[in-house]
């Protein structure tokens, strides 16, 4: 079985998908800024960046309370996200709308009187899938999501939030992988992506973007949940844990740990008397030892 992922890990995931979603949208504010508002503490930045943080964390705090399979869920959502920042948060836009860099139109959206049909065939299209087929469609429901625009603002954010909540029903692993952090990173090729589809009219060059990202998210995470190699110091200090004050011998060290041999375990015992960490009584096989 893998090793369970500590509560740090999950918090500092938390912290980079925040971040890293916010600022594919030209939020400042650092992950320390970020960490800052979790906790509490006063930041300072522009309010509209502090106000979208705080927002997208009672979104993230909220996240198992929504229904991946409900559009109903979507609009709560995006009420959540974009709270104190449209005009008419958690409803579809009634108004034309595009993407724009510069003097260049990158994508018109569907007139807003398409929204809700467009919106219920994509929800269709999701609860048709398999769990196990979870992977891919949690992109190409990203990806339609970016086409519709359903929403005034905070398309983007809820794209990627949405396919965060798919890809956490599909396996609760991917609660500790930020794949949002990895898209900031490759942002360029992130909306490039998103253009080549529209131009193709089929999202698959998206879907190859989106998991190679999840791909490179998930290497990253593996690598944290990687416990570090124990040093004598650490194994003493595990063994003041489990034996506390109480006399133990060099086989019973050995049995705690499982894996060390017996010189390993002489090593240890000689570095813990030395350095005063350990007291002992008795001579050769009956030797016992005890923390100071």
């Amino acid at each position: 079985m893998a090793p369970k992922p500590s509560i740090k890990l999950r918090r500092q995931s938390l912290i980079k998908t925040i971040q890293g979603s916010l600022q594919i949208e030209g939020n400042k504010l650092s992950e320390e800024q970020v960490t800052a508002i979790l906790e509490g503490k006063r930041v300072l930045g522009p309010q509209k960046d502090i106000m979208e943080v705080k927002n997208a964390i009672e979104l993230y705090d909220k996240a198992q309370s929504f229904n991946i399979l409900s559009a109903k869920s979507l609009c709560s959502a995006h009420a959540i996200l974009t709270k104190g920042l449209v005009s008419n948060p958690g409803k579809w836009r009634t108004g034309n709308i595009g993407v724009i860099d510069g003097s260049k139109v990158k994508h018109v959206a569907p007139k807003p009187n398409m929204v809700p049909g467009l919106i219920s065939n994509l929800f269709n299209f999701l609860k048709s899938e398999k769990k196990s087929q979870y992977l891919i469609s949690s992109c190409v429901f990203h990806y339609e999501l970016e086409f519709i625009h359903p929403f005034e603002d905070g398309n983007g954010r809820m794209g990627r939030f949405w396919q965060h909540l798919i890809l956490s029903n599909y396996h609760p692993l991917f609660e500790y992988v930020p794949a949002e952090s990895i898209i900031r990173d490759r942002q360029k090729i992130y909306y490039s992506a998103l253009e080549e589809a529209d131009r193709r009219g089929e999202s698959s060059v998206f879907v190859e973007f989106c998991l190679e990202a999840i791909f490179n998210s998930l290497s990253g995470f593996l690598d944290d949940l990687k416990p570090e190699p124990l040093t004598t110091e650490s194994r003493l200090e595990n063994a003041r844990g489990q034996f506390g004050k109480n006399w133990f011998s060099r086989k019973d060290y050995i049995k705690f740990f499982k894996t060390i041999s017996s010189a390993t375990a002489s090593r240890d015992m000689l570095a813990g008397v030395e350095s005063k960490m350990l007291e002992k009584k008795g001579d050769k096989a009956l030797t016992e030892y005890r923390f100071i």
